[in-house]
């Protein structure tokens, strides 16, 4: 892995100096900051990374290396990595390879020796944008890299869910004795999440993203499943006909992250951009019914266009919104109060994240059985 220098370069024709880490090349993508402490294996291979390029606030990674158990999905996601202080000798008993060897054997473009903070003030301020990592050992003029960040194609707008999910079935089984069988539609979804639903008694089917309501139908399942995923959930309209239909045949629904967008269009509202998201394992949400807060894990830069513990009225019913972030309002949660429905912006499963909001899977799985005695 060569030590040379390598540039990291915005849409906005900021340039923040650095040298290669992990593979050497030019890597395009959404520059976006994530605040968690730890768990960086288990971020790059979160789908919901797909075509980011991933800074992380805290000074120092790759203490811990890179191990074979915690991967979230099969490969890393992420389209560059960019990092202040990189350990070059792990230790931990788990660790197999360091984190830049791991980038390097992906093929993930990546910059260490950034100043983090300065850039992500600048995030702040400025937004998420556009960005790219150059590193190769003669790097191109100032014009040809902002010439080419700026050709790449924006985050707003971009359907990305086929992208990251199956192309065919496939059974997650229960542990044990299953005891309910849900549908999953594939935008993304995280391991963990099949371990939590699987130690519940559930049966997952993964479905591609693709999948109509008669796919699912066929399975006679006793719920419907919208997990994480990436991309502009503006672009979703096949999946919200998909959770429609499911609402009209009052079918259990549970969504996570984009799950959450999707089953708010569904129910009529809008999504928005927001000005740097929200990424990280540090997230405080509030429930609006008992004012009880939430530690959480995060991964959204796009939320719902409603305000904290409104109520609404949809096709099916009334709704509320059950939980939002008191940094700025953002809409966390999603409650139907007619309909077998709810969902959460946050991470319930949080790998890498606090444990919080981890009874939503038993609340399905009770949805779920009120659905059977229906």
């Amino acid at each position: 892995m060569a030590q040379h220098s390598a540039m990291l370069v915005l849409e906005d024709g900021s340039q923040f100096p650095g040298l290669a880490y992990g593979a050497t090349g030019r890597s395009l993508g959404e520059m976006v900051f994530c605040t968690s402490m730890t768990g960086y294996q288990e971020t790059l291979t979160d789908p919901s990374y797909h075509r980011q390029i991933v800074m992380q606030t805290a000074p120092q990674i790759g203490n811990t290396g890179w191990n074979d158990e915690d991967d979230e999905s099969d490969r890393i996601w992420a389209a560059g990595y960019v990092v202040r202080d990189p350990a070059l000798h792990p230790s931990h008993w788990q660790a197999r390879r360091s984190l830049g060897e791991e980038l390097y054997r992906q093929g993930i473009v990546g910059i260490a020796g950034v100043d983090t903070r300065t850039l992500a003030r600048h995030l702040r301020e400025h937004g998420t944008m556009r960005g790219g990592i150059f590193s190769v050992p003669t790097l191109p003029d100032s014009t040809t890299m902002l010439t080419a960040v700026r050709a790449s194609r924006p985050m707003k707008g971009a359907a990305l869910a086929h992208e990251v999910g199956v192309e065919h079935r496939r059974v997650i089984p229960a542990v044990g004795s299953a005891r309910f069988r849900i549908a999953a539609l594939d935008t993304g979804i995280k391991d963990n999440i099949h371990r939590l639903l699987s130690e519940r008694g559930v049966e997952t089917h993964l479905l591609p993203p693709t999948s109509t309501f008669e796919d699912v139908q066929a399975l006679d399942p006793d719920g419907l499943f919208l997990p994480n995923g990436p991309g502009d959930p503006a672009t979703a309209g096949p999946l919200i006909q998909v959770v429609t239909q499911a609402l009209h045949g009052r079918l259990p629904v549970f969504g996570i992250c984009l799950g959450n967008q999707i089953l708010g269009q569904a129910l009529g509202l809008r999504t928005y951009k927001l000005r740097y998201g929200h990424r990280g394992t540090n997230v405080p949400v509030i429930d609006a019914r008992t004012g009880r807060v939430a530690i959480t894990a995060q991964n959204h830069g796009f939320a719902l266009d409603a305000g904290p513990g409104r109520t609404f009225t949809t096709p099916f019913g009334t709704a509320l919104v059950s939980h939002y972030c008191p940094n700025d309002g953002t809409v966390e949660g999603l409650r139907c109060l007619e309909a077998p429905a709810f969902s959460v912006q946050y991470h319930p499963e949080a790998a890498a994240g606090p444990h919080d909001a981890r009874p939503l899977f038993d609340e399905f799985v009770t949805l779920m059985e009120k659905g059977r005695e229906a």
